[in-house]
């Protein structure tokens, strides 16, 4: 008998506790499985996207099943793997690039950098004089035919984000920012690499000691060639809807799906779309052109002519004694080659000897041939001065970027030196001109026929018929009032209209009954009308009450700190601490606080605001308006304003 009773207990409270859960409760126990896996993004990378592009189980929201997907084609848990060795200097002394390039699971490339690196940038490196931040020589990030990493020389402002690291910005910077200055420096590989073969994706970066390794994989068209169709739509997204059209005309499943009956429902729509005719002016100042960055002793300009000089000119100012070599260097920063007409050495002399290098290369040298870096061939006291007219073409050598021109001058007893640098500019106005055809797309759509066109104000297409109209050429003066130009074209801009039909597929669903419904119920009744199989409508009328939605805190608990940091970014000016009263600024850092109201702040940094509900808009605007005003400030222009 109490055997039979117990049972018949367990029988009875089996339906009391599953009406304990409630929908609500199973909502909320989802959710926070889903927030445990998925809660920030390194969590997000962990679960899914590194195994899922490395070829690992995944677990189900609920861990109570594994599966192993296979989304890419191929994949490797190392990608790349850049090395680095900092050195005394506080440069990078050595940096070595390993890649696995056919994602077999093992690095089969390696390349090392041939000089070590001074700075830091999103996207390429800075390299000067060990320890120092002169001579410097900015870098790009690119790759080669074959899709290994390279460095390409290129101007200070084509690199962004740029940091010194070296012992010029302080001491042991590179060592004591290890991780960041790897994450910065692989980062800039790996965007040149994914760029040219967008083919790959990398799923995860670990820093292990002096290296970075990406996790990556071949998961984008399977296929041999980096040139992928899918990735030509992201630089012309208005080329799909052709693309699409084409492919659909030839498919027979769609052919099928546009005569069915669910394909008979036809709309139009009219679009519209500008043929316009952009016109920009150019007129750059000299300083725009070319500009001396560093060293000689006078710029003489007249007009659009430069000379830069360089040397010591002053009659025996050179104390050589027995023989001394006196080295003299003039940086030119190229920021538009193509508008340099002429450049040439015209002419230098010295006493005793002289040589000229550009960019390390010997072009030039008197009274003879002297090409090495050592004391010249001959007897250094020559007696006298020799000279020398070249009249060499430079242009070859003034590509995009800085260039140093080196006079080297040995002297005997006593002597001097001088080289000249003649620079003929085009600061001429001039205009390039596009025409920027937004309505390709409609007009190949055999769907789309063209229903009005206005071209500089004139109807020339109204309802889709002619209207004999044509509009004469029209002038346009163009440009600015320091650089105006006068243009006549046959038009400037052309506004079209087109007229495109295109499938409906299924007729629009009845929303009468949606709208009976928001327009009749409250918060405690709800109404609703169906339609009966005669046409007539039921009403019907029922209680309603929303479930409790809980209460939720007013704010996430946050709680501010700061540490101290070495401004150590870099622009075309130099190292931007250097110019500062105190280079030491201080970083801002909000942690969530954990479940005590603990505020889980990390080493070297101090607390200024404890936990709670921390409001800093009001700060963060006047930092916004102070850059924006500060950058208006800065603006340079022709006339006072």
């Amino acid at each position: 008998m109490n055997r039979m009773r117990i049972a018949f207990l367990l029988v009875l409270a089996l339906p009391v506790q599953a009406m304990a859960q409630t929908a609500e409760d199973r909502a909320r126990a989802a959710a926070a499985a889903s927030r445990a896996k998925t809660s920030d993004s390194d969590t997000l990378l962990n679960n899914y996207v590194t195994p899922g592009l490395s070829g690992q189980p995944i677990a189900t929201v609920d861990s109570s099943k594994q599966f192993t997907p296979n989304l890419a084609c191929q994949k490797t848990a190392a990608l790349l793997q850049v090395l680095v060795q900092p050195g005394p200097s506080g440069d990078l002394a050595m940096v070595r690039i390993s890649r696995d390039t056919d994602l077999n699971g093992s690095f089969d490339a390696s390349a090392t950098l041939p000089f070590p690196i001074s700075g830091i940038c999103a996207n390429g490196v800075i390299a000067c004089d060990a320890g120092s931040w002169n001579n410097c020589h900015s870098y790009r990030w690119a790759v080669d035919p074959n899709q290994a990493p390279r460095l390409e020389s290129a101007g200070m402002t084509d690199l962004a984000g740029c940091y010194c690291i070296n012992n010029s910005c302080g001491g042991n910077l590179a060592f004591s920012n290890l991780p960041t200055v790897l994450k910065d420096l692989g980062g800039g590989v790996v965007a040149a690499l994914t760029t040219a073969d967008p083919r790959y994706g990398v799923a995860q970066a670990q820093v292990d000691g002096p290296s970075i390794t990406y996790v990556g994989a071949q998961s984008t068209a399977c296929t041999s060639n980096p040139t992928i169709g899918q990735t030509a739509y992201r630089a012309n997204p208005t080329a799909m809807a052709g693309d699409a059209t084409a492919a659909a005309s030839s498919n027979p499943v769609f052919q099928m799906l546009q005569g069915s009956p669910a394909g008979t429902s036809k709309s139009q729509v009219v679009q519209n779309c500008t043929v316009t005719r952009q016109i920009s002016t150019d007129s750059p100042t000299s300083e725009q052109i070319i500009s001396r960055n560093s060293g000689g002793y006078s710029t003489v300009q007249n007009g659009s002519s430069i000379d830069y000089l360089m040397g010591s000119p002053g009659h025996n100012n050179l104390s050589g004694g027995s023989c001394s070599v006196f080295d003299y260097r003039l940086v030119l920063h190229v920021e538009r080659p193509e508008r340099i007409a002429n450049a040439r050495l015209v002419t230098f002399y010295a006493d005793d000897w002289a040589q000229v290098r550009i960019d390390g290369t010997w072009v030039g040298s008197t009274p003879t041939t002297w090409n090495t870096t050592g004391l010249p061939p001959g007897r250094c006291e020559q007696s006298k001065t020799t000279y020398a007219y070249p009249n060499l073409d430079l242009k070859p050598f003034l590509t995009k970027g800085d260039h140093e021109i080196w006079l080297r001058v040995a002297v005997g007893d006593h002597g001097e030196a001088f080289a000249q640098v003649h620079v003929d500019l085009d600061t001429s106005c001039s205009a390039s001109e596009q025409v920027v055809d937004r309505c390709t797309t409609l007009a190949a759509n055999p769907q789309c026929q063209l229903d009005g066109e206005v071209v500089d104000g004139v109807q020339t297409v109204l309802n889709g018929i002619r209207t004999g109209l044509t509009p004469v050429q029209q002038t346009r003066v163009v440009g600015t009032a320091s650089c105006p130009l006068t243009l006549t074209r046959d038009f400037f801009e052309k506004q079209r209209a087109y007229r495109c039909t295109f499938d409906n597929g299924t007729p629009e669903p009845d929303l009468s009954r949606a709208a009976y419904i928001i327009d009749h119920s409250t918060e405690t009744l709800l109404s609703d009308r169906v339609q009966n199989r005669d046409g007539s409508y039921s009403t019907t009328t029922r209680n309603f009450n929303l479930p409790d939605r809980g209460s939720v805190n007013a704010c996430e608990s946050v709680c501010k700190t700061r540490r101290p940091q070495v401004n150590s970014a870099a622009a075309l000016s130099g190292v931007v601490g250097a110019q500062q009263n105190n280079p030491i600024g201080w970083d801002y850092i909000y942690h969530a606080c954990q479940d005590n109201n603990v505020c889980p702040a990390g080493d070297g940094e101090e607390l200024v605001e404890g936990c709670g509900c921390i409001d800093d808009f009001p700060e963060a605007v006047v930092m916004m308006q102070t850059v924006r005003l500060g950058g208006t400030d800065l603006v340079c222009t022709g006339t006072t304003r």
